[in-house]
C-alpha cells in the first residue's frame, strides 16, 4: 500500500470539484490512502492557537464549511481523509488538545515552521538565515520537535527536518546526530509517526525530508512512517515516489501506518 497523507487545498477552493482533482491523481498514481491536511493558521477558530502577522493576511477559512466538504465527499463516495497540519506552537498545548478534539480529524499533522518570531521555510524570511546563529536556530527548532513529540497530540509530525530548506545546515555532523538522537528518543515513546516526504526535492535543498541518517535512526528505534508529498497542486500528489519509496526500503522499512477516524493500522509497504 501506498499512503500520501500531507496535501493542501489553499492554493484552490474548498469545494468537491477542485478536492476531486488531488483525489484522482491519488488514484492515477497508486495511492490507495489519501488525506488533506490544510494548513491550521487558515482557520478563524485557531486564532487563539496560534496569530502572527503573517498568518492573519491568511486566515479565510471556517472550519464548518471544511468539514462539510469531507462530508459532501463521502456521501459521493469518495475516498479520502480529513486532517489538519498544526503550526504546533509551544505553550498552547491545551488549546490546540480541545481544538484537536472538536472536530472529527481521521489523523493530526503536527509541524514546526516557526522559530519565536521567524518563519523558517518562508521566501519573506530567507535573509533571517544570515542574520542569526545557524546552531541556535537548529537546537530550537528541535527543542520543538521534542516537545511535540512529547505532547502526543499528533499522529504524524511533518517534514521532520524542515529546518534545512534552504540549504542552511551545520557542518558539525556530530552535532546534527546529537538533534537527531534527542528527537527520535522522544518519537519512540510517544504515538507520533514520521513522514517521509518527497516535498524536499522541489525545495531549494533538493533532498527528500528526512535525511537517511535521521530515517536509519527512527527505524532502529521502532518508529512507525507514512509517506507523503506536502502537494499544494493536484499535479504534486504522489510526486517523486519513487525515490521516496526507495529511501524507505533501503533503511528497512517494510510497512506504513494508515490511519482512519482516528484509528490506526499498521500495512505493508507497497
Amino acid at each position: 500500500m501506498l499512503t500520501d497523507y500531507h496535501s493542501h487545498l489553499e492554493k484552490g477552493t474548498l469545494t468537491i470539484d477542485y478536492l476531486k482533482q488531488f483525489v484522482d491523481t491519488a488514484k492515477e498514481k497508486g495511492i490507495q490512502e489519501f488525506g488533506i491536511s490544510e494548513h491550521a493558521y487558515h482557520f478563524y477558530e485557531t486564532k487563539n492557537i496560534v496569530s502572527k502577522p503573517w498568518m492573519e493576511e491568511r486566515r479565510y477559512y471556517k472550519m464548518d464549511d471544511y468539514v462539510n466538504l469531507f462530508k459532501r465527499a463521502d456521501h459521493l463516495g469518495m475516498d479520502v481523509r480529513m486532517s489538519i497540519e498544526m503550526d504546533y506552537t509551544p505553550g498552547r498545548h491545551a488549546e490546540m488538545e480541545a481544538f484537536i478534539k472538536s472536530y472529527p480529524f481521521d489523523y493530526v499533522v503536527g509541524s514546526v515552521h516557526w522559530v519565536d518570531d521567524f518563519g523558517i521555510d518562508l521566501a519573506e524570511y530567507r535573509k533571517e538565515w544570515d542574520r542569526r546563529d545557524l546552531y541556535e536556530t537548529y537546537r530550537s527548532y528541535y527543542d520543538q520537535i521534542v516537545t511535540l513529540a512529547e505532547s502526543n497530540l499528533f499522529d504524524i509530525v511533518g517534514h521532520i527536518d524542515l529546518v534545512k530548506i534552504f540549504k542552511y545546515v551545520p557542518t558539525d555532523q556530530e552535532f546534527l546526530l546529537e538533534q537527531y538522537e534527542r528527537i527520535t528518543d522522544a518519537l519512540k515513546d510517544s504515538k507520533t509517526c514520521v513522514e517521509i516526504s518527497s516535498a524536499g526535492l522541489r525545495k531549494p535543498v533538493g533532498r527528500i525530508y528526512p535525511e537517511p541518517e535521521l530515517l536509519s535512526l527512527c527505524y532502529k528505534k521502532g518508529i512507525p512512517i507514512v509517506l507523503s508529498s506536502d502537494a499544494h497542486e493536484p499535479h504534486q500528489v504522489g510526486e517523486n515516489y519513487e525515490a521516496t519509496i526507495k529511501l524507505a526500503k533501503e533503511i528497512g522499512y517494510k510497512k506504513l501506518m494508515t490511519f482512519q477516524s482516528g484509528e490506526r493500522k499498521e500495512v505493508d509497504l507497497g
